[in-house]
Order: C-alpha cells, then sequence, then structure tokens
C-alpha cells in the first residue's frame, strides 16, 4: 500500500517536469501582476547612471525580467531585445527595460559589451522583483524571467514566463504591443 502511494506521489510530481515551460497570458495569470492590473511604480538607476521612473514613461513599455547581466540566456535575451528596439519604438512607440538584481556597474558592463540602446535597471535588493510578483525558476534556484507588457498608463495588458526560452519573450512582446496598437483610420473620407 506504501509501495503504490510512493509510485503515484512520484508519478504526479513528475508529470510537471513534461508541462510546457512557459506561460502566456492575455488574461490572468497565477503571478502576482495579472493583466488589467497597474503594475507598481518603481524607480531604479539604469547602466548609464540614470533613474528610470515608470510613471514617467507615459508610453506602452515592455519591463522584462531577466535572472542575471553577462550570462548565456541573458544575454540572448538582451541581444534579441537590441535587434528589435528600433522597430519597438517606431512601430508601437513604445520602449523596453530590463530588469535584474546585479548593480548598476555590472549594467554598465553588460550594457557596453553588447551596445545595448535601451536601460537595463539594477534592482539590487529584488525589491521591484518581488513588488511585480516574479516567481523563481528552477525549484527556486534562479530568478524568474517573465516580461510584461504594460499600456501608456501602466496597466498590465499581457504576461509572459519563461525561463528556457529567452529569445521567445521579443516576439510576444511585439505580438502584445500590436494587440493594443489602435486601428488604422481608413485611408479616405466620405464628402457628408
Amino acid at each position: 500500500m506504501k509501495t503504490s502511494a510512493i509510485i503515484a506521489a512520484i508519478a504526479c510530481t513528475s508529470a510537471s517536469a513534461f508541462a510546457p515551460a512557459s506561460t502566456v497570458s492575455r488574461q490572468n495569470t497565477a503571478l502576482n501582476l495579472k493583466v488589467g492590473e497597474t503594475a507598481p511604480d518603481f524607480a531604479l538607476e539604469d547602466q548609464n547612471g540614470k533613474t528610470f521612473k515608470r510613471s514617467a514613461a507615459k508610453k506602452p513599455l515592455v519591463v522584462y525580467f531577466y535572472p542575471a547581466d553577462s550570462t548565456p540566456g541573458c544575454t540572448v535575451q538582451a541581444k534579441a531585445f537590441q535587434e528589435e528596439i528600433q522597430s519597438i519604438r517606431k512601430e508601437f512607440k513604445a520602449d523596453v527595460v530590463g530588469i535584474s538584481g546585479q548593480g548598476a556597474e555590472s549594467k554598465q558592463k553588460f550594457a557596453q559589451e553588447l551596445g545595448l540602446d535601451f536601460s537595463i535597471l539594477a534592482d539590487e535588493k529584488d525589491a521591484v522583483r518581488k513588488e511585480f510578483g516574479v516567481p523563481k525558476a528552477a525549484f527556486g534556484f534562479l530568478p524568474g524571467r517573465v516580461t510584461y507588457v504594460l499600456d501608456k498608463d501602466g496597466v498590465c495588458a499581457s504576461v509572459y514566463d519563461n525561463l528556457g526560452d529567452a529569445a521567445s519573450h521579443i516576439e510576444f512582446a511585439k505580438d502584445a504591443l500590436a494587440e493594443m496598437k489602435p486601428a488604422k483610420k481608413a485611408g479616405f473620407t466620405l464628402p457628408f
């Protein structure tokens, strides 16, 4: 009897290992910041020593949390955002900020190595990460990799949680921004 209970418990917990690695939500999420809620305001120092304040953005904002500067997955993610930053700014009138727990010196080095043209912010005590409710990954050993897309008022429009596929966050962000973009008006008007 004990053996079958142990086997059942192992089977149930092992099944989650085969579940999809990402969580995409345009409706709701298990994370603390939910779609439709206003994101916490924050002010953090970027790689250039400037303070970035969320509420001062006044345009759509992609806020991506990543585990650490200069690590392989985080480098892939930052490079991918860098490749799309001009397109994001031009097409969607939005901006991007990356946030992790290392200090401003680490951010400066990381940004210089990659030639980043967007702000990466130092959240040294993980206060902002906690306010957003970004979960830990890898059984609680690593900070999570989660992207939030906020509208111009700071309201969360979409959430994407995927530690394993860093590059996928960029396409997710662009898709979410496209959904927020107002439809273009017809190129003609009626004469009456």
